[in-house]
């Protein structure tokens, strides 16, 4: 499923979710996929209760070869890990009433170790800042995205995985602001979603930053309903310059 960002809400009443793609394939249908061109890194993010099966489904097609998000904390994160998953993503938990818990990152990192571990930092612009955003976008946090914050998470984590929420879903390009600031300021590796509409945008991202940073494309991939770019165009891309888009 695609997802306009910011739309999807614990109370659907009040806010409508805005859906550009509903796939009739099943979720291990994907996975196979992504393993059978070696595409690893890709991301699971389970949106809300009751995806755990399909969840399951996607890692049993590819052990160790996906990362997943949605509800992990440090009680489950092991779980997941033993479920097949190559890295657990995490966000709302690190953070309490929208303030950051430095004690919920440390005992992450204790279950599992960093190496396993992604910290997504999808963040929203805001009074001339980004800001860290959690609750499925909807909450803003206290935690700005600059220079400081990347440098001290990229200490307890292997990864970054950083949405535009604002662009997320809208398939009209990417926010290249947010992209040149994780590619100056960002010391490990890091995963930027948020717009992309076509090949040339895999091409952008990937000479802005110097290859510093991945892009995931969804709404805009033939696969996921979209028209703006061929999934066997990003194959080619990725073994054009070695790298993995997720």
């Amino acid at each position: 499923m695609q997802i306009v960002g910011g739309t999807l809400t614990d109370q659907p009443s009040e806010t409508t979710v805005v859906t550009n793609f509903s796939s009739d394939k099943p979720s291990d249908w994907f996975a196979a996929k992504y393993r059978a061109d070696q595409l690893d890194g890709g991301h699971i993010i389970k949106l809300g209760p009751g995806n755990d099966e399909a969840a399951r489904a996607a890692l049993h097609s590819w052990p160790g070869g996906m990362q997943i998000g949605g509800g992990i904390n440090a009680i489950n994160a092991l779980q997941w890990l033993d479920a097949g998953a190559s890295h657990v993503i995490v966000t709302s938990y690190l953070f309490v009433n929208g303030e950051f818990v430095a004690d919920r990152l440390a005992e992450l990192v204790a279950a599992i170790g960093k190496d396993r571990l992604v910290i997504d930092l999808s963040c929203r612009w805001r009074g001339g800042q980004y800001w860290v955003v959690t609750d499925r976008w909807q909450t803003f946090t206290s935690l700005q995205m600059n220079a400081t914050t990347l440098a001290t998470l990229a200490d307890s984590c292997a990864e970054f995985l950083v949405h535009g929420v604002d662009v997320e879903g809208l398939s009209q390009g990417i926010d290249l602001q947010l992209v040149s600031l994780l590619a100056e300021n960002c010391p490990i590796p890091c995963t930027y979603a948020g717009g992309a509409r076509s090949l040339a945008d895999l091409h952008l991202v990937h000479e802005v930053s110097g290859g510093r940073v991945d892009l995931t494309i969804g709404s805009a991939l033939d696969i996921f309903g979209g028209t703006g770019v061929s999934y066997d165009a990003c194959v080619a891309f990725n073994r054009l310059v070695g790298r993995t888009v997720g």
